[in-house]
């Protein structure tokens, strides 16, 4: 039977992750943001993914990161679920075991990637990732379009009935079919979370339980506003909002994420537009067109 967790529901936030024009973290930024986010509704925040650059960074840096956010957000009563996953099931117990010692609400594991293991090497690394630390949540991360592998619903599902502390998955596959298998069959109490703006309220509507949001960095009151007003059920409110954030959704992936972010989130004089290489600031094109979007959206966030 899977934990129960009454608060993994909703908007959740993967967050970027400022840096300095030297490469360094901005300390000072990362916090007011975390911050702005727990102000405006978002209740999840999730350090240290795709988002966040994390790849980029060293366990010392990410862990400095997590700190920082769980200080933050433990105040304002959030949870945080830390990205931990790699393609080294060793490092990843490692780190996860880490952030568990933070006191960290739980671990978003990315499926291993370059590696691409078959589905029951994709079960025996997640497998040994659950038993490493008992008790604490897990969510799974399936994004194909990076990591050039899928968790299947099978392994999904076989997963969450081994172990209790796999809780919910973050799916970014854009595989409908696949995630309605996964919502029909999971255990009471596992989690459904889409991992891409554009497709979160048709799969709310068919009984995904939230999302983990790229848009939110820019935009948290509106895009956990939409998230809330979907699990309601008030689905005109909800479309509303879902089609005029739509532009800015699709935006963000112009190029490659988080940099078409940091753009719109410099323009909105949160951050400075800096990101670790081989990531690079967005071209000057795809800056004029967020712009134009950033305009026509006239939020007051």
């Amino acid at each position: 039977m899977t934990m129960k967790l009454d608060w993994l529901r909703g908007c959740g936030t993967a967050l970027v992750t400022p840096f300095h024009r030297d490469g360094s973290i901005d300390e000072e930024c990362f916090q007011r943001l975390v911050e702005r986010q727990v102000k405006n509704g978002v209740k999840i925040l999730i350090p240290c993914g795709t988002t966040g650059e994390a790849v980029t960074m060293s366990d010392a840096e990410k862990l400095r990161v997590i700190k920082l956010c769980i200080d933050v957000a433990h105040k304002l009563k959030a949870k945080v679920i830390a990205g931990t996953g790699s393609n080294n099931t060793a490092a990843t117990i490692a780190l996860t075991r880490k952030v568990r010692e933070l006191g960290a609400d739980g671990a978003l594991v990315v499926a291993p990637y370059y590696n691409k293991p078959t589905q029951e090497g994709m079960f025996c690394h997640f497998a040994e990732v659950a038993k490493s630390v008992k008790k604490f949540p897990v969510m799974l991360y399936n994004v194909p379009s990076r990591t050039s592998s899928n968790i299947s619903a099978e392994t999904t599902l076989r997963l969450a009935e081994a172990y209790e502390n796999i809780v919910a998955t973050k799916e970014a596959s854009g595989n409908f079919s696949q995630v309605m298998q996964i919502i029909k069959h999971r255990p009471k109490g596992f989690a459904v979370f889409s991992g891409d703006d554009a497709t979160t309220l048709p799969l709310i509507s068919v009984g995904a339980d939230g999302l983990v949001s790229v848009v939110s960095n820019e935009l948290p009151k509106e895009t956990s506003a939409m998230v809330e007003k979907a699990l309601d059920g008030a689905w005109t409110a909800a479309r509303k909002l879902h089609y005029k954030l739509l532009p800015l959704m699709e935006a963000n992936f112009i190029e490659a994420s988080p940099a078409p972010c940091k753009f719109v989130m410099k323009e909105m004089k949160l951050l400075e537009e800096n990101l670790r290489l081989p990531l690079v600031p967005v071209t000057e094109p795809t800056g004029e067109k967020l712009r134009r979007i950033l305009g026509e959206l006239n939020f007051k966030s």
